[in-house]
């Protein structure tokens, strides 16, 4: 359409047939049928494992009874459900039987699902593992039909056709039916801080280019263990756990819920460990409840004490086989990414979006690139609009556009089809990128002056109480820190004595960080919260990026008192 860049002819532009994710399916269900796939945690302790043979039986089976309805070739099915083995067969079985899936976040608000199922055309949706399921239901149309998963909640299996009935009465699939690179794969939809989540267009020639140029920089091999937590609905999990596990062959655990999070880690000892930074942080407040900062750090300088200590840390943590460790989907503190380090698990920052696959880039191990984000990977461009401060880039895993909306997908490229990412960043001689904050999210002082708030969120989140926050405060003297405790927190405050003591940490955490800001960034107060920050309420996304507009719309009648009030940390 003369948006997007036509690279066609691109001597990159052909990843080898035998590399798209059907075709990589088929290949291990030859070539390794006995080995194990999957391992699915069903409650009370109780394992399943799933070999290649079985996922390939059950994926066919599936795809047969899918086929049968008869819909359209590149038809819509919806998936709505937690991480669990089923979630890959069933993805794999709308490949199959000749349509594009689209994942739903297992948090979403009622509306949210009624809209993406209705913008997306689905002709059905598999309802599988959720926690919040009655919440969800009035979300789905009473007219689409809906297969459960034998993890589903019990009114969904009782309601809607399920798994095991389906396979146990479907003769599977006998061809092995092939889906080109050009093809619609599925729509991703992004979790949304501006309005309602549009739906990327990624084909399986985005994925296999993409899977190529990531394993040049993230090593994956048969031999690696993932554990699957972060939903698949998410770029980076479908790129790192689905895609990466149908390029290798890896073995693919899943998570069995929060609670258990810590026995899932032991159970698959992950070689490579994906995290979004607030989880990073909470391991780390986890190893300094049972060890003080001071001490641990005492020990580490210790020779041989050190190296004792750091094994039983990491393997307390079920990381002790962890061999490439990431971090993304929002910045990585550095004092974060120091820790990890001393303890002699670096972690590897990387960038992306869901409209380039999450491939942009990512730092490179044994190099000193923390506070940047590395350089691209191979085969991705990047520069900088001088007008904006914007970072621009662009690959061959870059979306075919919104879903239905060319008007937005003109917006998103430059002339020259460039994605426009949102992010101010810039490059350094080494081509190592750092990102200085959203473009969209600078504010302007009453002052005159402006303030990027990420790199001072960045800061205020450090502390053990804080489980996400804000930096606000156009056309005021000062900015406000606004932030809301964790939960074991928001108990604690119901204690006065506790209160006056976090009260007291909270006024010398602010002290600290406007130490090291610039006098115009300087922080008037801390104002806590204790109401969560939820989906539900729409202040975050499911990806648990806050909603500034949302922050914007309860708070900001509240500024100028704030400012006025003298007081270091005020409870809202």
């Amino acid at each position: 359409n003369g948006v997007l860049p036509d690279l066609k002819d691109h001597p990159m532009s052909k990843s080898p047939a035998d590399m798209l994710a059907l075709q990589r399916f088929y290949h291990w269900e030859k070539a390794t049928p006995q080995r194990i796939a999957l391992s699915q945690p069903m409650g009370q302790g109780q394992m399943k494992d799933f070999t290649w043979a079985q996922v390939a039986d059950q994926t066919r089976r599936m795809a047969a009874h899918l086929k049968a309805q008869g819909w359209e070739p590149g038809s819509k099915v919806a998936i709505l459900s937690k991480n669990c083995a089923w979630w890959l067969m069933t993805d794999l079985a709308i490949w199959m039987a000749g349509y594009v899936s689209v994942p739903l976040y297992p948090t979403l608000a009622p509306d949210t699902i009624t809209q993406i199922l209705k913008h997306s055309e689905s002709k059905a949706c598999f309802v599988g593992k959720l926690d919040g399921w009655e919440h969800m239901k009035p979300g789905i149309p009473a007219d689409l039909p809906c297969f459960s998963y034998p993890l589903s909640p019990g009114d969904a299996r009782a309601a809607y056709d399920d798994w095991d009935s389906i396979i146990g009465r479907t003769a599977p699939l006998r061809d092995s039916p092939l889906r080109g690179e050009d093809e619609l794969a599925t729509l991703i939809y992004t979790s949304g801080t501006t309005g309602m989540p549009k739906g990327v267009m990624h084909s399986f020639g985005n994925f296999a280019w993409a899977l190529d140029r990531g394993l040049k920089r993230i090593p994956m091999t048969r031999e690696d263990r993932m554990l699957s937590y972060l939903p698949l609905a998410h770029v980076v999990e479908r790129m790192l756990v689905e895609h990466g596990w149908l390029r290798t062959a890896m073995h693919v655990y899943f998570a069995e819920s929060l609670d258990t999070f810590t026995a899932d880690l032991q159970r698959a000892r992950p070689t490579i460990f994906f995290s979004v930074p607030r989880l990073w942080v909470k391991f780390q407040q986890g190893v300094h409840h049972k060890m003080p900062p001071a001490k641990l750090q005492r020990l580490l300088g210790i020779p041989i004490v050190g190296s004792i200590v750091r094994k039983k840390v990491k393997k307390a943590l079920g990381l002790d086989q962890c061999t490439f460790a990431a971090g993304g989907a929002a910045p990585m503190p550095m004092a974060l990414l120091q820790w990890y380090g001393r303890l002699g698990l670096p972690i590897n920052e990387g960038y992306g979006m869901t409209e380039n696959l999450a491939l942009s880039h990512i730092t490179e191990n044994g190099k000193n690139q923390q506070g940047t984000v590395g350089p691209t990977y191979p085969g991705v461009e990047h520069r900088i609009d001088p007008a904006t401060g914007e970072i621009q880039m662009r690959s061959l895993a870059l979306m075919q556009g919104y879903y239905k909306e060319p008007g937005k997908t003109a917006e998103v490229f430059t002339p020259d089809g460039w994605l426009k990412t949102g992010d101010k960043g810039s490059i350094d001689s080494q081509g190592l990128l750092r990102i200085t904050g959203r473009v969209k999210d600078l504010f302007k002082t009453g002052k005159g002056k402006y303030v990027a708030p990420a790199p001072i969120e960045d800061k205020l989140v450090m502390h053990e109480a804080v489980e996400a926050c804000v930096v606000t405060g156009a056309n005021l003297g000062q900015p406000l820190g606004i932030v809301m405790l964790n939960a074991e927190f928001v108990t604690k405050a119901q204690d006065p004595a506790a209160r006056r003591e976090l009260e007291s940490s909270l006024g010398e955490h602010l002290q600290a960080i406007n130490a090291t800001l610039d006098p115009h960034e300087r922080l008037q107060t801390i104002v806590v919260t204790t109401t969560a920050w939820t989906v539900d309420n729409d202040v975050i996304t499911p990806t648990f990026k806050v909603k500034r507009n949302r922050i914007e719309d309860l708070y900001a009648r509240y500024y100028e008192a704030w400012e006025t009030s003298g007081q270091r940390v005020i409870w809202q």
